[in-house]
């Protein structure tokens, strides 16, 4: 007996886009578009008739915006959401706020390019909505959002040499779901955690927006990561969508490198680059987690990284939105710890504390 296909709502103003969406998601035997709809208002309408297992959604349409329409769905009636965003940075907010209200995940609207172009787009496009259609989609609990320490009580605390051959590198990968499940890591990370690089699967320009608002939740500082940046503690370097990072090192300072290059496990950023990187590099001073997310990226990498000597942690299927990497990670016995989300970056710290006062 064949596998149901995946039903699709598109909800869009642009009838180009419709279109576009319609034909590059119709490519995919495993999906179906169910119908497509100009407003929230008509798609409310559809969706009446018959439930969708999978909405992408607009932004700013007419009569109704994306993110109050994404708000009813995730009230009256859960439904896993992809945004699907035109990529303007001014925007960026915007989008990164429907994922806090409950989006699984952000797609680039498909234009007019080269045929590698359309063919990554595709890939691109079909992994982002069979990974909605495979997500728990739970409701989403606001959290009260606390300031960063004051400069008095940073200068008050302890200090130590902030390069050293000693210091750990903390290499994290995530795709679906990764944008909170980030956020709830990092949040609980103290000023002084080991440096982290981290691979978030998203879209150009959408990783400079959201460095910065981790960056203003954080003690820790989080930054879109720039070509011989240095990985230092108390930052995040996270990969600029597009384009793959590097974990590279000379004498004491480890750096990370950004490259250009194919898709590596359907995705660029990957988080196996990153993690072969680490594995090469940093060796047992590096701590490996691999986070909620569909697919197989990373799995391999943090095996290499385990073969190396380093830590590996797995996020653990009952707080993943998504179980694919971190269980693609585990089959290949590659992860040494599995841990729910709350309780990884006090296995970090744990570790690296530990490692350090041996």
């Amino acid at each position: 007996m064949s596998k149901p296909k995946i039903r699709v709502l598109i909800v869009d103003d642009s009838a180009l886009v419709r279109q576009t969406l319609s034909d590059v998601l119709s490519s995919d035997p495993q999906i179906e578009i169910l119908d497509t709809a100009a407003d929230p208002f008509i798609a409310a309408e559809r969706m009446q008739q018959e439930v969708p297992d999978v909405i992408t959604l607009d932004i700013e349409m007419p009569r109704m915006d994306g993110l109050t329409f994404l708000q009813k769905i995730m009230t009256q009636h859960p439904i896993p959401v992809v945004i699907c965003s035109s990529l303007a940075e001014e925007g960026a907010q915007s989008t990164l706020k429907a994922l806090e209200y409950g989006a699984v995940d952000i797609i680039t609207k498909p234009r007019v390019g080269s045929r590698q172009f359309l063919e990554e787009a595709r890939v691109t496009l079909c992994q982002a909505v069979k990974a909605a259609a495979a997500a728990r989609v739970r409701p989403i609990v606001p959290h009260l959002v606390e300031p960063k320490l004051t400069a008095d009580s940073v200068l008050a605390r302890p200090t130590r040499a902030m390069i050293e051959t000693t210091d750990k590198v903390i290499a994290i990968g995530a795709s679906t779901g990764g944008t909170e499940a980030l956020r709830v890591l990092l949040e609980a990370l103290p000023l002084d955690a080991p440096g982290l690089v981290i691979v978030q699967h998203m879209p150009e320009m959408f990783t400079r927006a959201f460095a910065r608002r981790l960056d203003g939740l954080c003690q820790i500082t989080v930054k879109e990561a720039e070509p011989n940046d240095t990985v230092i503690r108390g930052r995040a370097l996270i990969a600029p969508g597009n384009h793959h990072m590097l974990l590279k090192r000379s004498g004491a300072r480890y750096y990370v490198d950004i490259k250009d290059g194919p898709l590596v496990s359907r995705h660029r950023p990957s988080v196996d680059v990153l993690f072969r990187s680490a594995a090469r590099y940093a060796g047992q001073n590096a701590v490996g987690v691999i986070m909620t997310g569909m697919g197989d990226d990373g799995a391999n990498g943090l095996l290499e990284m385990k073969e190396a000597g380093a830590i590996t942690l797995a996020q653990d299927e009952e707080t993943c939105v998504v179980f694919g990497m971190p269980n693609e990670a585990i089959k290949r016995h590659a992860v040494d710890h599995i841990l729910p989300l709350p309780a990884i970056s006090s296995a970090i710290i744990t570790h690296c504390r530990g490692e350090a006062d041996a």
